[in-house]
């Protein structure tokens, strides 16, 4: 008898310790995938904050240049070409549609003749003041040891910021080809913070979209795109809401 609930006990402790067991794993999935939510949350915040701080900073950088030189860089009328050629916006030209008030892209051809000529791209680093010196070709670098104000690497996983001013406006664009969870999270809170008027978010993962009524400028294929808009022109499929009345 004495055996039996010796091995009655011991089968009554073993039970004991299998559902401790159980309940210990219970108790570590469940913190665990409270600490990734947390953990997705924190990622999602500073992404937010890291993107946002970009933005104003080149917004605030572009004004700054506007505000000092409000003429930019002009085509004067009856002036011939050989003396002040300007930025090269007219109908058919290599910077269509650009408001010569703002920066045009930085690869311009109209860099050729500069000290320093057109970049490999259109990043927003490169831009440059126009007007500053004046209607020369010769714009002063927005960015870097001229000005004082440098900017800043893009935030992990996503490209460098890029620069549109044409026929739809002025505006600044960044990409990722991630899809992680909190970098969704981050562009949509991003998204928010703008009014409807001012950003968007391009989703181009299914194939290219055009960020432009032209085609000169996408959201390629594979990508999320952030979008900021600067000045705006025409109320198209381009803008952030196809509804919204976004007019100047």
């Amino acid at each position: 008898m004495d055996t039996f609930n010796r091995k009655g006990e011991r089968g009554s402790a073993l039970i004991y310790i299998l559902v401790a067991i159980a309940l210990l794993a219970a108790l570590t999935i469940a913190f665990m995938g409270s600490s990734s939510q947390q953990t997705q949350s924190q990622n999602s915040f500073k992404l937010v904050s890291e993107l946002q701080s970009q933005a104003e900073f080149i917004r605030s950088s572009v004004q700054e240049c506007l505000l000092s030189h409000p003429g930019g860089d002009a085509r004067r009328p009856g002036v011939p070409d050989a003396y002040v050629a300007g930025i090269p916006n007219g109908p058919g030209e290599s910077d269509e549609g650009a408001d010569h008030r703002y920066p045009i892209k930085p690869n311009s051809a109209y860099f050729s003749g500069a000290t320093v000529g057109p970049t490999a791209g259109r990043l927003v680093k490169d831009i440059r003041c126009p007007g500053s010196p004046g209607d020369d070709v010769n714009h002063t670098p927005i960015f870097g040891g001229a000005s004082g104000k440098f900017m800043p690497p893009p935030p992990k996983l996503f490209d460098d910021w890029q620069w549109y001013n044409g026929n739809d406006g002025v505006f600044f664009w960044i990409s990722t080809p991630k899809t992680d969870s909190y970098i969704q999270t981050a562009l949509d809170k991003l998204n928010e913070s703008f009014n409807i008027c001012e950003a968007d978010k391009i989703n181009a993962v299914s194939g290219d979209e055009n960020l432009d009524s032209d085609a000169t400028v996408k959201c390629a294929s594979g990508h999320y795109c952030f979008r900021v808009w600067i000045k705006t022109i025409m109320a198209t499929a381009v803008f952030p809401d196809e509804s919204a009345d976004c007019h100047p």
